[in-house]
């Protein structure tokens, strides 16, 4: 018999699944980054900076307060534990799962092998680009700017050598061995993955059953949709066969779920048989764009009623929300969207706006400015300004006022004196 959940519940399921039920630690330490890692599978990586870039929120969102730095260590050194590949978009994997990603890395292969692709057409390229790196070992773009052959005409053209390297990264003949501030450094993969990784072959067909069973324990609760999002899967007929595998072993159970629908019909959902369902969660958070919560439309309005979408590209004058509005959990709700930026020469965190989804409440006020706050004091950020622009905007102030600690100001956005 299939086993029915109500909204709420597969709310709740899906945030567990997510690490939202647990208490955050009182100093945040690598073991507990990498718990948070076990739970997402994968970090996507943004190089958007306006308030905090998109992969250091996500720790912030579930263990609060701290140390950048520590990320850094964590997966930036050489040592690493982690290394990226588009496993999503551009994502930070354990480099285990290297092999994982073996058919994705064919398919991009096959799609450059006809005699008149790109691939074709600067072999050269790629051949000089491949060596240097082999004699020289990582190396940052603009060490290969630095000392390419003057010579005049396509072969050299500095974007072929940008896109030779990022091609052979995705065909995994290249791997990302580190970053320097946010400028990507590059090796052959055999300089950066352990040989025992890189000897092991995983099937198409067992690595798309995997990562959606990855998929599943991180969702807790999914459509197929959802599990074929989680890892960017466009192969729906072996998703739909690993999920059908999944089922006859009992790792996954057949779930419907009120309110799921599509043309007035329930649309199916599976349940990992690990997933939680909690009585209640108490957590309160601000959300990056790219968290995996909210990361696909789709089931950001299925399950939390959050019709989002980023507006950077969105002209100023036409923006609903803001440049870069950050959606906000309270308890099983995300109750609110808040556009921040960090003023790093004012040393004041502004919320640019911030605005009340239709399932908010009056009371949400409170841990929306308790979160405001920790985030200013996590980036260094003495104070708070709020706009008055949205319908949350002076709600949020007052709490901030009424919460003490860190002063906080009034400034006037744009929109607010446009006519």
């Amino acid at each position: 018999m299939t086993e029915t959940l109500n909204s709420a519940q597969a709310r709740r399921i899906a945030l567990a699944a997510q690490g939202f039920t647990r208490s955050r630690p009182s100093s945040v330490a690598s073991r507990h980054v990498h718990r948070v890692m076990d739970r997402l599978g994968v970090l996507q990586i943004d190089s958007v900076n306006v308030f905090a870039r998109s992969h250091y929120l996500p720790l912030f969102s579930r263990l609060g307060s701290y140390d950048p730095a520590l990320l850094d260590r964590v997966f930036l050194s050489r040592t690493t534990h982690y290394v990226e590949y588009l496993a999503h978009e551009a994502t930070f994997i354990p480099v285990e799962d290297w092999p994982l990603w073996q058919f994705r890395m064919d398919d991009f292969r096959r799609r450059w092998s006809s005699e008149d692709s790109w691939v074709s057409a600067n072999a050269r390229t790629l051949s000089w680009v491949q060596d240097e790196l082999r004699v020289r070992g990582p190396l940052r773009p603009a060490d290969l700017r630095a000392d390419a052959p003057r010579e005049r005409g396509t072969w050299w053209d500095w974007d072929d050598v940008k896109l030779a390297l990022e091609h052979m990264w995705r065909t995994g003949d290249v791997a990302i061995s580190g970053r320097r501030g946010f400028e990507r450094t590059y090796a052959l993969a055999e300089q950066v993955i352990p040989d025992r990784i890189r000897s092991q072959e995983v099937s198409r067909a067992d690595a798309i059953r995997e990562l959606v069973r990855r998929a599943a324990q991180s969702s807790g609760v999914a459509t197929q949709a959802d599990l074929a999002d989680y890892y960017r899967l466009r192969d729906r007929v072996a998703v739909t066969a690993a999920i059908a595998d999944l089922v006859d072993t009992g790792e996954l159970v057949p779930v419907s779920v009120r309110g799921w629908e599509r043309g007035g019909r329930p649309l199916p959902a599976w349940r990992h048989r690990d997933a939680v369902l909690p009585r209640r969660v108490d957590a309160a958070a601000v959300l990056t764009p790219f968290d995996p919560v909210v990361w696909f439309r789709d089931r950001a309005l299925r399950v939390f009623e959050l019709d989002y979408r980023i507006e950077i590209y969105v002209p100023a004058d036409k923006r609903r929300y803001g440049y870069y509005s950050l959606p906000v959990l309270v308890g099983d709700r995300i109750v609110a969207r808040v556009d921040l930026k960090a003023d790093r020469a004012a040393s004041a965190l502004r919320v640019q706006s911030a605005w009340w989804e239709p399932q908010a409440r009056p009371e949400d006020a409170v841990p929306i400015a308790a979160e405001l706050a920790l985030a200013a004091s996590w980036q260094g950020l003495e104070h708070v300004s709020v706009s008055g622009w949205g319908d949350a905007a002076d709600s949020v102030y007052q709490a901030l006022q009424a919460l003490g600690g860190a002063p906080v100001t009034r400034h006037v956005h744009p929109r607010e004196t446009a006519s």
